[in-house]
């Protein structure tokens, strides 16, 4: 007898009892008490203008073993027998299907041998779903089982220590959670390796939110037998989707369907698409009847990492993957679906909408920091970073070190003021035993060249003192330079992981463990990369740094074109800018703002270009101010911000970009505010521009009428087109600015 089935016979016959205790004939009792799906639902409002009213909630169906989640906007549903599927998902916004077959809820492979969780077989057309082809399709004995469902509320993925300025959104969000239970098939073919299906099972997790149109997945996995099992890899998210275009002949360009997807297991980026490690898109085998001759479509959505984890699940022991968030769109419209995407952000890392006005200090010497300290609280600047390149070294544990910056936390905290300060992660050597080794050459080198590997001794150690860091000195901010880019790592040698297959996996676990635990002691996190589901609340908003080499009034346009570009899918709060008040990489006295008060002209617009549009720029620098007139400046934008901060951290609408050849603008809306809209219009020109400005409104909500007062001043009445918009008349003098509150 093989050695396997010693300890396997009794364990079997457990399993088949449990499977005989949760299988699906016992769960008609809980479906029948889940309320019936409405035949008849109201017609859905915008919900980018008014909160729908529905609310999110799991139903039974008609059939008598189906159960969908709902929320007005968008519907998932499920068969639960002969095993469990996803049989349809519509966007009722556009009432349309957005899927075509059936596929497994997930895939696994383990040791080496994949496996389905859920999933039926005998679609006869994967170009369209009948429901009459659903009641003779069979499951893959091979396949997890399904075993039961729960009903739950939404589970915050982490906490959130709320310490400082940001948006009123709840946390966790509102929804309904739905979480399937499958066991391994002790029935399966022995050929698949029989020994690691006992007593594993997998729960599949799915949200749904209130007033959104968003779904995110998660999988557990946990082995409850007496053996570990080795998770080579896996797919948490497999949807036959309805393709967007039809196309005949070779493409090297696709357009897929209209659905936002990502998940929290990203980086190396600093926006959603180049950072998005786990969408792919690809061609769907069982699809036999596309039009494209080679059969080549991509309409097959997979969310799953691009190496590994190859994680060992020892006895007793769970994994838990990454979140899938899936968006679904109703419109092709640029601006709209940048919309969504933003309330995507601010509903599942609403900390991102915290937008601390912060100032640089280049300095880490005590006298320095207490005078930049004395500064912000001055004009109302509301947190001090010390800087890179200013001798700070996070990583020193010198008692005495310690006990100097806890102490200037202590003297911040008292002027009202935060504290933070700059590590450098990667685009470092922690020395060749810990450096990231480069699979291809078997050498050190990683996406920034040389960095350190997380899992590595180094790595540990630099975590350890980064925790004791803030609990010691209770500072407020962390800005960590380079992050985890993703690295993976050959060596076999380092302490955290085996080797280049869980290399990936076991660094992003380790920050992006650190970063939650940052979000829950309320230490607020500018990060390079799109940490954002982790914790992070700003990155990037796309400047070149080079750039603050140029002129003066080039760097004025450019600051705005950055912002309009980098405003499609992030909230302002969510990008960072620069502003170097000293020499920064070159350029001279032509690119340099001080001394601030013989630039005075040229501090007041940078300040008015950034307050404007609601976005943070790091003021790097010894000092805000020089004279009383230049302090006066800053404190001026420093109140128009906070007076208008609910609006200015709101949406920005693109309207026109700036392009140095006439007056541009921000508008931001938000319908749920007494000032609907604010528009800031700048002159880029060295004359004086007059003409009317066809200003949309559709996201502001208002129909009918605005009343608009620029600058503080009387209001006017316009009424909106039948585009929403109103003919706004505007008049710049020179290098002039603006605004327009909007009601």
């Amino acid at each position: 007898m093989p050695k396997f089935l010693h300890w396997i016979i009794p364990v079997l016959a457990l399993s088949l009892l449990s499977l005989r205790a949760a299988a699906p004939e016992s769960d008609p009792h809980r479906l029948a008490k889940l309320p019936l799906l409405p035949a008849q639902q109201t017609e859905p409002a915008d919900w980018l203008i008014a909160t729908p009213t529905q609310r999110s909630a799991v139903y039974r169906t008609e059939h008598p073993n189906e159960i969908a989640m709902d929320n007005g906007l968008i519907r998932r549903t499920w068969r639960l027998a002969p095993n469990a599927a996803t049989v349809r998902f519509d966007n009722l916004m556009t009432d349309e299907s957005l899927l075509r077959g059936v596929k497994p809820e997930v895939m696994l492979t383990l040791n080496g041998v994949p496996f389905p969780v859920g999933g039926l077989r005998g679609q006869p057309n994967y170009a369209y779903l009948r429901d009459e082809w659903l009641d003779s399709m069979t499951t893959d004995t091979n396949a997890f089982q399904f075993s039961g469902f729960e009903v739950s509320k939404i589970q915050e993925p982490l906490p959130w220590k709320r310490k400082r300025y940001s948006s009123d959104m709840p946390w966790p969000p509102p929804g309904v959670g739905l979480t399937l239970y499958f066991r391994g098939n002790p029935l399966a073919n022995p050929s698949n390796n029989l020994t690691m299906l006992t007593n594993l099972t997998v729960s599949v997790h799915y949200e749904m939110y209130d007033g959104i149109p968003l779904l995110s997945k998660w999988f557990t996995l946990t082995n409850a037998s007496t053996h570990s099992v080795m998770l080579n890899s896996f797919t948490a998210e497999i949807l036959a989707l309805v393709e967007y275009e039809s196309v005949v002949d070779h493409r090297e360009r696709w357009e897929y369907p209209n659905i936002h997807v990502q998940s929290d297991y990203t980086f190396r980026g600093m926006d959603s698409q180049t950072a998005n490690q786990t969408t792919r898109w690809v061609v769907d085998p069982q699809y036999k009847t596309q039009v494209n001759a080679a059969s080549q479509t991509p309409n097959l959505l997979e969310s799953r990492p691009p190496l590994g984890p190859a994680i060992r699940i020892e006895p007793g022991q769970s994994f838990t993957s990454f979140r899938t968030f899936e968006l679904i769109h109703d419109s092709t419209d640029r601006e709209r679906k940048g919309l969504a995407v933003r309330q995507l952000y601010r509903r599942m890392a609403p900390w991102s909408t915290e937008n601390p006005i912060m100032m640089h200090v280049r300095s880490s010497e005590p006298a320095a920091i207490r005078k930049a300290i004395d500064q912000c609280a001055a004009v109302g600047f509301e947190m001090v970073i010390i800087s890179f390149w200013s001798g700070f070294n996070m990583e020193n544990e010198d008692p005495a070190y310690l006990a100097t910056f806890k102490e200037l936390t202590d003297y911040a905290h008292g002027k009202g003021i935060e504290l933070g300060a700059y590590s450098l992660l990667a685009s470092r050597s922690a020395g060749k035993a810990d450096d990231v080794i480069d699979p291809k050459t078997g050498k050190v080198g990683g996406v920034f060249g040389v960095s350190p590997c997380l899992e590595s001794r180094w790595g540990h150690d630099y975590f350890r003192k980064l925790y004791a860091f803030f609990e010691k000195t209770s500072m407020d901010l962390l800005e960590h330079d380079g992050s985890y880019p993703g690295d993976v790592c050959a060596s076999t040698n380092h302490a955290g992981h085996a080797g280049l297959e869980d290399s990936q996996w076991t660094q992003w676990v380790r920050i992006a463990d650190f970063y939650r635990w940052c979000r829950g002691r309320g230490v607020y996190l500018n990060v390079p990369d799109h940490y954002y589901f982790n914790g992070s609340s700003k990155c990037g908003m796309g400047y070149r740094e080079s750039n603050w080499s140029l002129p003066r009034a080039q760097q004025l346009i450019h600051a705005r074109q950055n912002i309009y570009d980098g405003t499609w899918e992030k909230t302002p709060s969510m990008g960072w800018m620069m502003v170097p008040l000293v020499e920064y990489g070159g350029g001279g006295p032509a690119a340099t703002i001080e001394p601030l008060n013989q630039h005075l002209d040229h501090y007041n617009l940078t300040l008015a270009n950034n307050f404007g549009a609601g976005v943070q720029a790091c003021y790097r620098g010894p000092r805000l101010f020089d004279t009383d007139d230049t302090k006066a400046v800053v404190k001026k934008w420093v109140e128009f911000y906070r007076k208008y901060r609910a609006i200015l951290d709101s949406d920005l609408i693109h309207v026109r970009r700036p392009d140095a050849h006439d007056l541009d603008c921000y508008l931001h809306v938000n319908p749920q505010l007494k000032e609907k809209a604010l528009l800031m219009v700048f002159n880029p020109l060295d004359t004086p521009v007059e003409k009317t400005m066809r200003i949309p409104l559709y996201y502001s909500g208002l129909t009918q009428s605005a009343k608009v007062a620029e600058a503080g001043g009387k209001s006017r009445t316009f009424r909106l087109d039948r585009g929403y918009a109103i003919q706004l008349p505007v008049r710049l003098n020179a290098q002039g600015v603006t605004w327009f509150v909007i009601r």
